[in-house]
């Protein structure tokens, strides 16, 4: 057995003993201490002369979410086709996050396909090309498709929030009611038969859920919008980033994707 691990499994010995200080080998006459005269203080440097101190620069006033009310909703709701909403998107100028963003990310894949994926909002890679999820949650996300028979081709993915969030954050509560409008208005002119919802920002922002993602996923909701000629059936579940930080929760993903696979297939 190492040295340094049989002192600490004897100093662990001690203690269960009930040993609370060391004690040395030569004895030492603690009353003879106390009567030394106690040590002089040391002199004390004379206090230096006060320098000028500059008043520090005025720090920038953070920037506020404005309230989603009225603008965002408006101008989502004056779009009538994909393309204007894309542009309303691209001049959109009611959010910070958007400034610090190199692209705005749309969309990807047939607008006409029966399911509609929908994640939180874009990572580097993404701000970087323009689309969702090519980065390493992306591939991630084609294997998922892959193994219920799909691809990028034969559905149709999009974010919640079309800007990178600095540093690859989540995107905060606010930020996502900002957006909200236009998810919403984007769902309506796509209008799919089944929408599948990547992650708790995103569950939680279109089924007007407060639970977790963990309580939301594996079940099946109706999404409803004014702008919709019925409710469509939603399934939450994991987001594909989380799916890589927690590989044990794949097989609940898994689960989920199967009864995709079974709405898709009967088609109700």
């Amino acid at each position: 057995m190492p040295l340094d691990q049989s002192l600490e499994q004897l100093l662990r010995w001690y203690v269960d003993a009930g040993a609370d200080e060391a004690v040395g080998e030569t004895p030492v006459d603690r009353f003879a201490l106390s009567a030394r005269p106690a040590p002089k203080p040391a002199p004390q440097p004379a206090a230096p002369v006060a320098a000028s101190v500059r008043p520090a620069p005025p720090q920038p006033a953070p920037l506020r979410v404005p309230p989603v009310s009225g603008t965002a909703t408006h101008i989502a709701a004056e779009c009538k086709t994909l393309e204007q909403l894309r542009t309303a998107l691209e001049n959109f100028d009611g959010l910070p996050l958007k400034r610090t963003a190199r692209s705005t990310v749309f969309a990807d894949g047939d607008s006409e396909a029966t399911l509609m994926v929908i994640g939180e909002a874009p990572g580097a890679e993404e701000d970087r090309a323009g689309l969702p999820f090519v980065g390493k949650s992306g591939k991630l996300l084609d294997r998922m498709l892959a193994s219920i028979g799909l691809d990028r081709d034969s559905v149709y993915i999009t974010n919640v929030v079309p800007w990178r969030p600095v540093e690859n954050r989540k995107p905060t509560a606010e930020e996502v009611a900002v957006c909200l409008p236009f998810v919403s208005r984007h769902i309506e002119l796509v209008d799919p038969k089944f929408l599948l919802l990547l992650g708790g920002a995103s569950a939680s922002a279109l089924l007007a859920r407060h639970e977790g993602i963990n309580r939301l996923r594996g079940r099946w909701y109706d999404y409803a919008s004014p702008g919709l000629p019925r409710p469509i059936p939603a399934m939450a579940t994991f987001h594909p980033a989380y799916l890589l930080r927690t590989p044990a929760a794949k097989r609940d993903a898994w689960r989920d994707l199967l009864q995709v696979k079974k709405r898709l297939e009967t088609g109700h």
